[in-house]
């Protein structure tokens, strides 16, 4: 399987991809989903793929050599939205190609893309591509685009960030994002490829491949761990069979709606005794914040 991100800032764009991928438990293999193109003090674009791999593969290979009716490829392309449209048209073009065929054997086609980068003359810009070929651009209101397994990596980026969040935080959020997946989904793996694009640069000039042995990353992920420990320890336990004051929050055992959903025994079963009182929880005063 596979987890990407990307982020749209400011500041400039970070993308994230891990390089598992996988058929089943014993055909694990590492392939590269990151793929960038460059001409540079021209224009930078990265492209970041999930799917099954032999689609991704293809359309990579037209994106790079693709020549439209006009004489328009990835690398004149007059902006990005031009340039995204290619990649969905080479999308599309593998559809045709190969829907079919992968049909007859059962297998979907399946394919998403995020795509993203800057033309000279124009700000930084973001694309979801979908496997129909279209898609959708990143905007403020949602500043970063996954795919993959995006669920467990979804969570801390949704709470950190923004547009006005800096490059070097984005990027330390999307380690802890795919710190989150690796752990929790066995299909996402390492190495890592992370690309961090300050606006305007129009070339790569932060770019690390992410083993097992890259000291940052083990660092972050074990403060990750750990602090993330220390807040939950942190935070106070529910009381129980508590008597809410007048200007309590605390549920009342004997609001309706709390009580649970028993199922009667049937005839002929002797009752042992009689319920347990319900009990409320409690909402403690939160204190004053110390400024």
């Amino acid at each position: 399987m596979t987890y990407c991100v990307g982020m749209r800032l400011n500041a400039g764009l970070v993308f994230l991809a891990d390089t598992r991928t996988n058929a089943g438990v014993d055909q694990v293999g590492m392939f590269r989903k990151l793929s960038v193109f460059e001409n540079p003090g021209d224009r930078l674009m990265v492209m970041m793929t999930a799917g099954n791999l032999s689609i991704s593969q293809a359309v990579r290979q037209i994106v790079s050599s693709h020549v439209g009716a006009d004489g328009m490829t990835i690398w004149n392309a007059p902006d990005m939205f031009e340039a995204a449209r290619i990649v969905g048209e080479a999308v599309r073009t593998v559809h045709r190609q190969e829907a079919g065929k992968l049909a007859e054997h059962g297998v979907d086609f399946n394919i998403s893309i995020v795509f993203g980068g800057q033309v000279r003359g124009e700000r930084c810009r973001m694309f979801y591509v979908y496997s129909a070929g279209n898609f959708i651009e990143s905007h403020d209101e949602n500043p970063y685009f996954q795919i993959g397994e995006a669920k467990y990596g979804k969570p801390i980026i949704d709470r950190v960030i923004t547009p006005r969040t800096s490059l070097d935080d984005a990027a330390k959020c999307a380690l802890i994002s795919m710190d989150s997946t690796l752990r929790s989904n066995v299909s996402v793996g390492l190495p890592l490829d992370l690309l961090v694009y300050e606006d305007g640069s129009l070339a790569v000039t932060r770019f690390v491949t992410i083993d097992e042995n890259n000291q940052y990353f083990q660092l972050l992920r074990n403060t990750w761990g750990q602090q993330l420990k220390s807040v939950f320890e942190g935070i106070a336990p529910p009381v129980w069979d508590a008597v809410p004051g007048p200007e309590s929050d605390a549920p009342s055992s004997a609001n309706l709606h709390s009580r649970p959903v028993r199922v009667a025994p049937p005839p002929g079963v002797a009752a042992a005794g009689t319920a347990a009182p319900l009990q409320s929880l409690a909402e403690q005063p939160v204190p004053p914040v110390q400024r």
